[in-house]
Parts: structure tokens; sequence; C-alpha cells
């Protein structure tokens, strides 16, 4: 009997031990086992701790204005699975992702894969059959041992680096660096998204013989007026400020630019094209309004880094009303920092237990304590999941107020649920 969708994934979740199992092993042997073909004419692999998917939408955005043929692979999804995998734009099918998930079944034989693994050669596998110019690929987690780096992509872009999935990437800025420039290639463009990053990321691209471009020296973008403009030699760009509204969003698109102007002996450089990327490009769960009076906004943030993100929004945009948090966390993100961030920006937090939405999930309770332990002044009332906190924080906002709720991917989608 033919397995739905749901059941391959149910499946992927318990074959494997460990949920996160880095290495590319095995991953590597089951890819050529189904003849490892090329994917599309280019690729380009994008790894960073925050702003793979933003960077990976902007750089879509723009290749499909130039006519291209593009798919993107990015992780997690939100709200469906298939979101993971887009070919021309279109979210694959369930009888695409079935059929390629029956092809690896067929391939690995006694070669046990983790979910994400099964997820990449899906992607894999359906890009070498649709005929793209270009594929783009998000890192899941880290860079060197991930599932995306057995393919040598044209170009990499490591967009920022930060603390975050410390237990697997190092405890410092400077051994996560390390681990994520492996996606970089000799000879080949290695684009760095911010201008100071951890000196691991900068030697690691010189030992490997990558050509870096790095954001504020080999690149620059700075506003002008209700514009900016991007700029590299003698190229100038004068665009649209992007619709995505995060601060860091400018840094995101000036880094797909990059690449693509990098890769421009071999892609159109179109710059009507770039700005129509620029302006039209639509990332889900990055500060998305999904109600009014009283505003809903979510984001997916849940590192410290994209907590002072947040911050930084909240200090452009104060609104007119009001600001309440609705916030969960796993139990592996520094719940300790992103509170710390984020201090006295919202009259109240509505704390929401996670455990019923993933395993990593923390209980209300738990992640009480860690708000309390980390600043006892902040107010706050306790919840048992997203949905009831979400009701208790419109309950009490006016038309006029603004709710944010953050902290997870798992945050998002149940309030867009």
């Amino acid at each position: 009997m033919k397995r739905t969708l749901a059941e391959w994934l149910d499946y992927q979740k318990r074959l494997h031990a460990l949920g996160i199992d880095l290495g590319l092993d095995r991953v590597r042997e089951v890819w050529k086992r189904m003849g490892a073909p090329p994917i599309a004419r280019t690729v380009i692999t994008v790894g960073g701790t925050n702003g793979k998917g933003s960077t990976v939408g902007f750089a879509e955005a723009i290749l499909r204005a130039s006519g291209k043929r593009v798919g993107a692979y990015t992780s997690p999804h939100i709200l469906r699975y298939n979101e993971r995998v887009r070919i021309n734009g279109a979210d694959a099918g369930d009888a695409a992702l079935i059929a390629a998930f029956e092809r690896i079944e067929a391939a690995r034989a006694d070669i046990s894969l983790t979910y994400f693994e099964f997820g990449t050669l899906a992607a894999l596998d359906l890009f070498a059959r649709a005929n793209l110019d270009v594929a783009l690929l998000e890192v899941g987690l880290g860079g060197r041992l991930d599932a995306v780096n057995i393919l040598d992509a044209d170009a990499a872009i490591v967009t920022t680096v930060d603390l975050d999935l410390m237990e697997y990437l190092g405890d410092d800025r400077e051994s996560i660096g390390r681990e994520k420039a492996g996606i970089f290639r000799a000879g080949r463009p290695a684009i760095i998204g911010e201008s100071d990053p951890p000196h691991s990321l900068l030697s690691e691209a010189q030992r490997i013989g990558a050509r870096a471009l790095r954001a504020g020296h080999d690149y620059t973008a700075r506003m002008q007026d209700d514009r900016w403009i991007w700029k590299s030699g003698d190229t100038s760009l004068e665009l649209p400020l992007p619709e995505l509204s995060a601060p860091s969003q400018l840094a995101n698109a000036a880094a797909a630019i990059a690449a693509v102007h990098a890769l421009r002996n071999r892609l159109d450089w179109n710059p009507h094209a770039i700005a129509q990327g620029v302006r039209g490009s639509r990332v889900a769960g990055r500060l998305q309004e999904i109600a009014k009076a009283p505003q809903v906004v979510v984001d997916v943030a849940h590192n410290p880094q994209a907590a002072r993100e947040l911050a930084r929004w909240l200090e452009a945009n104060p609104g007119s009303g009001e600001t309440f948090a609705v916030f969960g966390a796993l139990r592996d993100k520094d719940v300790e920092s992103i509170v710390r961030a984020l201090q006295s920006r919202f009259t109240h937090w509505y704390l929401a237990g996670l455990e019923h939405d993933s395993p990593r999930g923390l209980p209300v309770a738990q992640l009480a304590a860690r708000v309390r332990a980390t600043s006892a002044s902040e107010p706050f009332s306790e919840h048992a999941d997203v949905s009831a906190a979400l009701a208790a924080a419109r309950q009490r906002a006016k038309p006029n107020d603004r709710i944010l709720v953050f902290g997870s991917f798992f945050m998002v989608a149940a309030a867009m649920r």
C-alpha cells in the first residue's frame, strides 16, 4: 500500500535513532546510488545563523524576474512540509514528494537517514528532474557537515554568524564561523554578509582558496532617502526598499545581489529584474502582519541575534499603542539572552508552552522560571499553548495596540493557524 505524505514524514521521523546526526557519508552515498545527477546549471548555497530564508527569497525573486527557472530548498516549513521545496515559485506537490521519497527508499537499502537528510535528497532529486537554471539551497544546520554540502556550489553565502545551536556547532562565534565556512569552495565566490564576521570565517575562506566578497568591503549597501544604493567596484544600483521590514533585510538583499553579481558571467545581470525582485520578495513569518485592530505580527526569531534585530525594529516602529509579546521557545534555545535583548520593550509577556508542538518544546512552567530568573521585573502570565496565549493577549489589547508573536517557527505556525 502506498504511503501518504503524512505517513512518509512520520516514517522518516522514526527511522533514524537521532533527530540530528551531522555528517556527509550516509547522505552522499545514497545520492551516489541515485545517480548524483546535476540539479541545475548553477547552484548557490546559503548558510548563516539568521537571514538564510530571506536571502534565498531575495535571490529567488531576483532570478525569476530575470526569466530564470529557479528551484529553492528551505527549512523548516511553517504550515505545510511542501513549502520546503519550490520550483519556479510553486510548492512541490504531495505526489512529487512521495515519488522522490520512494526513489530514496529504494536507493538507501541499509543506510539510515534522518528526517532532514530524506528531505534534502528529495529536493535534490526533484530539482534534477526540473531543468533548472539555478538551484538555491539553504543550509539546515551549520554548513560543513550539513546534508546540502554534498554538492559543490558555484557560489556560497554566509549571512551572519552568532550564537545558536552551540551543542552542535561550538560555544563561540569563532567555532561556529569555522563550521559555516565549510560551504565555501576553492576559486568560487564566498559572499560574507556582515562587515565584521568572526576571524575564523575569513581565515577558512582563505585556507580553502575561496574568493571572499565581504559586506562593507567588497560590496556596500547604504540608505539614500527612500531608496538604497548597492555598489561593488564600478557597478552601482539604485534600488527600492524591500517590503520585508526588519533592518537586516537590506543586508540580506545585498548579499543575494552580491552572489548574482559574482556569477554575472553565467547569470544575466539585469538591474530592472534586481529592483523588481528586491521590491517583490515575500517570505512568510518574517515580521508578517496576520491581523489588524489589534495588529498581530509574527516573526520566527528564535535566538539572541534575531531578538536584537526585533528590538531594533520595535525601536524604529514604536506604534501608536501598547505592544504585547506572545513568546515560546524550544529547550535548547538561549531564552535568557532573548529576554535580555527585549527587556522593557513590552507591556506584558504572554508565555506559551510548546511541548505539544515539538518534543523539544519548553512547557510554560519551565519557560516562566527561566524568564523570571533573567528579569524579575518583566510582567508575564503563563498559558498552556500558543492559542491560549494569543487569545489572552487579544482580549487585553485595544484596537490600536500591537501583539508580536515570536520565539520559534512553531509559534508562528500556531498563530497563523
